[in-house]
């Protein structure tokens, strides 16, 4: 569930309010120790300069859950490093055996959990670094095994934008709603239609205004598909979709009889309530 920003802690009071302040906490979660992380801090704490540890760390591929010795193996630069620079290799030597490990302790962004009694007879439980809200000592993880409930209250600045933007707007005309806003205006689709995104929630990166611009946004369903569509599996058939609502290549449907559930996107499935409707009609 998102609420404004703003007034997350509002939503959180409720819950307590509603299920009582020991059932209720945020969830903890912990920063670990990885490869550009773990070279920085072990530099640190064996008296390199912040610029010395950096540039081994700047070494070490930007890509997601790369480890230490996936680094050297993708960065002939840094293999040289340690094979040539004692004062490196030293470095690497500790910072393999720390790799991993936790490294602090934080709060989920939106995460909640929610028991039918006293959390502490499930959980230990402490206190954030303010000492203000009690979380868990459980990360997500641990606390599905345990099968507790968990909630996503999650606080989006978008939201508290659009709120503050109505109190702008009604000091000058205080009947407005945003029922009142057309789902059809033209003028809307034509931003994105020319990628100006910016501001717009999931639509504001580099992808997401490229694919905006060739999508020929003309109604409030194109806009849901687009989001739907670039996301990893659906996003390999954005060419698919595009040059089937273009008219560029013919319309096909893997079966005559998913034709009404995949005609509103264009004989591709990319919603999953699709999935799960042409299941049941397959049967």
């Amino acid at each position: 569930m998102d609420f404004c920003e703003s007034r997350r802690g509002e939503v959180l009071e409720y819950v307590r309010q509603k299920y009582g302040e020991r059932r209720v906490a945020q969830i903890i979660t912990f920063g670990k120790l990885k490869a550009k992380s773990v070279v920085r801090d072990v530099g640190r704490v064996l008296g390199w300069s912040y610029r010395d540890a950096d540039r081994i760390a700047k070494m070490i591929p930007n890509e997601l859950n790369i480890t230490l010795d996936g680094a050297v193996t993708k960065n002939a630069e840094l293999k040289r490093a340690i094979a040539n620079e004692p004062a490196t290799k030293q470095l690497f030597e500790h910072a393999k055996v720390l790799e991993g490990l936790s490294r602090n302790a934080g709060v989920h962004a939106a995460g909640v959990v929610i028991a039918d009694r006293d959390l502490s007879d499930y959980i230990p439980l402490c206190h954030d670094v303010k000492g203000n809200d009690v979380i868990s000592q459980y990360a997500m993880g641990p606390l599905n095994d345990l099968g507790l409930l968990k909630m996503d209250f999650l606080g989006l600045k978008t939201l508290t934008v659009i709120e503050d933007t109505l109190t702008l707007i009604r000091k000058r005309e205080p009947g407005f709603s945003l029922k009142s806003i057309p789902l059809d205006d033209a003028a809307a689709f034509a931003l994105y239609n020319r990628g100006e995104t910016i501001g717009l929630f999931q639509m504001e990166s580099g992808g997401m205004t490229s694919l905006s611009k060739q999508f020929d946004v003309k109604k409030l369903d194109d806009i849901i598909a687009l989001i739907a569509l670039y996301r990893p599996g659906p996003m390999e058939l954005i060419p698919e979709y595009v040059k089937a609502k273009k008219g560029i290549t013919p319309i096909k449907y893997l079966h005559p009889l998913l034709e009404d559930i995949c005609a509103d996107t264009y004989g591709v499935m990319i919603y999953q309530e699709q999935v799960m409707a042409a299941a049941s009609r397959l049967a």
